[in-house]
């Protein structure tokens, strides 16, 4: 299968899907104008993507967005609701949801994900200069 690669915009996040190395990483700010336009080749992808790969395949999936509106929350959630289907079929799903120390926003949005899919390996990975606190 071959590698999907979607260039960051002003309004889009950078989308690369890896087949081989099993990784997807979403990486940016999103609010499109037509939310189905842009995200419909990546959720088609996966779909094709996680019905051919095995029952016990590990696919890491980096997330790490700046600001993202209300629909691509939605987005977001029927993700990751293909995601969590296939974790019940067996296949071990990672989602390492990357958040800015000062970014209070993103920690609560991927807290209200990581609540909502208990079938995903939801990992909360804090980015950011250290402070010596």
């Amino acid at each position: 299968m071959d590698n999907l690669v979607i260039k960051a915009s002003k309004y889009t996040p950078a989308i690369l899907f890896d087949a081989k190395a099993h990784k997807l990483d979403i990486k940016g700010e999103s609010y499109p104008e037509n939310i189905s336009d842009f995200y419909n080749p990546a959720i088609e992808w996966m779909e094709s993507y996680l019905k051919e790969i095995a029952d016990n395949q590990s696919v890491t999936v980096n997330i790490e967005m700046v600001y993202f509106n209300s629909n691509t929350s939605k987005t977001f959630m029927n993700i990751f609701d293909m995601l969590q289907d296939s974790a019940i079929e067996g296949k071990k799903i990672i989602i390492n949801w990357y958040y800015d120390k000062d970014n209070d926003i993103s920690l609560e949005n991927g807290k209200e994900f990581q609540d909502d899919f208990e079938s995903l390996t939801f990992n909360l990975i804090q980015t950011g200069k250290q402070t010596g606190d």
